[in-house]
């Protein structure tokens, strides 16, 4: 059974720092790109990080370009979000993706949220 279980997420003040992960399964993980996305309330998803499947490529929105950082660790099918100066700008829930040859296989976490708010 595929599963991408996201942990970390909480509340944390602005300025604050949360490193969220995904635990994956069910899937050969090294041979996938793995991203976060984030969806705040009355808003549509979006790409934050993308990772390529070596961990050799990584690409960012501008919003979080210098604040997070995206990682995996192969022998342990696990991707991590470090998330650094948190704003409330950044309060949404994210997701972990999942995916192979441009999307022919794609899968989702359910999502953990983040709150960033004083």
């Amino acid at each position: 059974q595929v599963q991408l279980v996201e942990s970390g997420g909480g509340l944390v003040q602005p300025g604050g720092s949360l490193r969220l992960s995904c635990a994956a399964s069910g899937f050969t993980f090294r041979n996938y790109g793995m991203s976060w996305y984030r969806q705040a309330p009355g808003n549509e998803r979006e790409l934050v990080a993308f990772i390529s499947s070596t961990g050799g490529s990584t690409n960012y929105a501008d919003s979080v370009k210098g604040r997070f950082t995206i990682s995996r660790d192969n022998a342990e099918n696990t991707v991590y979000l470090q998330m650094n100066v948190l704003k409330p700008e950044d309060t949404a829930v994210y997701y972990c993706n999942a995916r192979y040859e441009y999307f022919r296989i794609n899968y989702w976490g359910k999502g953990t949220l983040v709150t960033v708010s004083s």
